[in-house]
Order: structure tokens, then C-alpha cells, then sequence
């Protein structure tokens, strides 16, 4: 569902970008506490809409990796939408007050934006832009950009190719499966150590990134 979001840190990278999977993990290492003790992801979506479906394909993505740990709500069998968000949210309240959760959701916006992901601080409104009241979700919100915004959005998100959200919510699964790997395992983010690759030392807003030359 789209989504709008109020932040203090803003940070975007497009999907296809060269060594994006790696900048994101950068990123998501950085911000997101993955030694919470109620660490939860809620991706948010259904997969009736083809233009929704960024957060249950990539719920579905993360739940098929044993190696990351962490409860996902939302899923392609499971979805986390309008008709019961309000109901997980609370569940999540009643068994984990202290949660800290982290809201995966698709959105609309500029043509030239298409296809970037966008890691931002706070809470977002899912269906707020198109008129539905629903809950903020979140303490960190991680949005895909997937069609165009401004014009019979409902109808846009309907009839957007599954192929972008699809390549998305892939990116995006690695990244987070990345990123908790290079928490649990340092030596993953010694990547001047690999002898297959020179990298260089870049910089995105306040972080940093390795990327192959």
C-alpha cells in the first residue's frame, strides 16, 4: 500500500545500482539494532496488487533464509495489509511491548525515482497518500519506489509490472540477510581482505561503503 513517512535521516539508493546490495547492508548495518532483543519486520502489502507486493516478496524472501533470525509479519501467503494491520499491530504490542520494528512497504512517486529504495527515520502511514486511515507502523521505515504517484494511484499500483517489485524486494532481502551477517561476523566487512576484488572507499551521507572497481 503507499506510504508516506517523516524523517530526520533519508537515505536512497536505486536497486540496480553497482554494488547496491552492499551499500544498503552498509546502511541497514548502520541504523537498523540488530541486537534488539524484539527485533520485528513488518512488510507490508498484498499480493493482489502487483505494485503492493515489494513488502510480502520480500517477507517471503527473508523467511526462507534460516540464517536470519528474526520474526517476519507479512508474507505472499500471510500478507500484512489494510484489513489486518491494526490486529498485527497490537498482537506485536501485547507480546512484545518494547518491539522495535522495522515497516518494508511499497510506495509511488517521481518518474525519475522508480526503482530506488529509500531507508528513512520514523514511523510510516501506509494508505495514507490514498486516503485510507491506518496506523503508523515502524520506528524505521524502508520504502521502494515502484511506479509513478499523482495520478489514479490505485490504478497505477494495479497495473505495475510484477518484474520491478520482484528484482526489489531481491535486493533488498540480500541487503538485510547481508547486513546481519556483517553484524554477526565482522570479518565480513574487512572487504579490502578479499583477494578477488580491489575496492574503493565511498561515502553516502553519514555512511560508508565498499564498492568494486
Amino acid at each position: 500500500m503507499r506510504a508516506t513517512v517523516s524523517s530526520t535521516y533519508n537515505y536512497r539508493i536505486h536497486y540496480e545500482d553497482t554494488g547496491a546490495i552492499w551499500k544498503l547492508s552498509t546502511l541497514f548495518l548502520q541504523h537498523i539494532p540488530f541486537d534488539h532483543p524484539h527485533l520485528v519486520f513488518c512488510c507490508i502489502g498484498t499480493d493482489r496488487s502487483t505494485g503492493d507486493s515489494l513488502g510480502p516478496l520480500t517477507g517471503s524472501r527473508l523467511t526462507e533464509s534460516p540464517l536470519f533470525p528474526f520474526p517476519i509479519i507479512g508474507t505472499l501467503e500471510t500478507p500484512l495489509h489494510a484489513l489486518n494491520l491494526q490486529q498485527k499491530l497490537e498482537e506485536i504490542a501485547d507480546s512484545k511491548p518494547d518491539a522495535y520494528i522495522i515497516a518494508i512497504d511499497a510506495c509511488l512517486g517521481k518518474g525519475s525515482s522508480i526503482g530506488q529504495i529509500l531507508l528513512r527515520d520514523g514511523s510510516i502511514r501506509p494508505g495514507q497518500a490514498v486516503g485510507k486511515d491506518l496506523p503508523a507502523v515502524g520506528n524505521i521505515a524502508i520504502k521502494g519506489i515502484v511506479n509513478v504517484a499523482g495520478f489514479m494511484e490505485h490504478a497505477v499500483l494495479q497495473n505495475t509490472r510484477l518484474h520491478l517489485p520482484y528484482e526489489m524486494s531481491r535486493t533488498l532481502a540480500r541487503a538485510l540477510q547481508l547486513a546481519y551477517s556483517r553484524f554477526k561476523s565482522p570479518q565480513v566487512n574487512d572487504c579490502h581482505n578479499n583477494s578477488d576484488n580491489s575496492y574503493t572507499r565511498h561515502q553516502i551521507g553519514n555512511s560508508h561503503f565498499c564498492q568494486s572497481n
